[in-house]
């Protein structure tokens, strides 16, 4: 699964799914052409998020497509996903690829530093995302990553896919797409709107266009 680390990469937000529709709106997501998945889940009990992830696994490995847990290596490890993304607090990359083994995929929350992907790359880690280029709701704090660091960290960072996160919508990818990254990662594109399956169609179509 770590060849098929491009395209249009999902991330949940409970805010924006009930959890009576969240399997299958993510299933929607990924007919119309998400090629991964992150289940993230903040404040959220442990148990809850194991019988969900377990859930949404079904769904993902049925499609092919990787399923990814934010933050936790343990219950990455526990639901038994794809992998999981560390964001800077999350512990190291080495200790994540301890526990969930040389198969699991890991990647890595760079915000708007270059070293910090670099030194992603140096210890291992498959994938690394840069954001936020756009103001996000999701992430209303963050300093905004530039066209220009996203440019930098294509020429530098060629041995692993780049991720563009936060604030894309198919208004504004275009510039993001042609920066060069191997994906872009969204959450209130797809799972803001009434229709994810359509909303993943339009963007899926952006990245082939460029």
């Amino acid at each position: 699964m770590k060849n098929n680390l491009r395209g249009l990469y999902v991330i949940t937000d409970k805010k924006l799914i009930g959890r009576d529709q969240f399997v299958v709106t993510v299933e929607k997501s990924i007919k119309g052409g998400a090629s991964i998945v992150q289940l993230r889940e903040k404040d959220t009990p442990e148990k809850e998020i194991i019988d969900l992830g377990r859930q949404i696994l079904q769904v993902t490995k049925k499609y092919n497509v990787p399923l990814i847990i934010n933050d936790s290596p343990e219950l990455t490890r526990e639901i038994g996903a794809d992998g999981v993304h560390l964001g800077g607090e999350d512990g190291s990359i080495t200790k994540a690829r301890e526990l969930l083994g040389n198969n699991a995929i890991i990647g890595v929350t760079c915000y708007n530093e270059v070293e910090r992907g670099l030194y992603a790359v140096q210890n291992g880690a498959d994938y690394v995302a840069f954001g936020t280029p756009y103001n996000t709701p999701t992430k209303p704090q963050r300093e905004p990553t530039s066209i220009d660091t996203l440019k930098e960290a294509v020429s530098l960072i060629n041995t692993i896919p780049i991720f563009a996160i936060g604030g894309i919508t198919k208004e504004n990818a275009g510039p993001i797409l042609e920066t060069g990254v191997n994906g872009i990662a969204v959450i209130t594109s797809i799972f803001g709107s009434t229709d994810p399956e359509t909303a993943a169609r339009e963007l899926t179509k952006l990245y082939r266009e460029n």
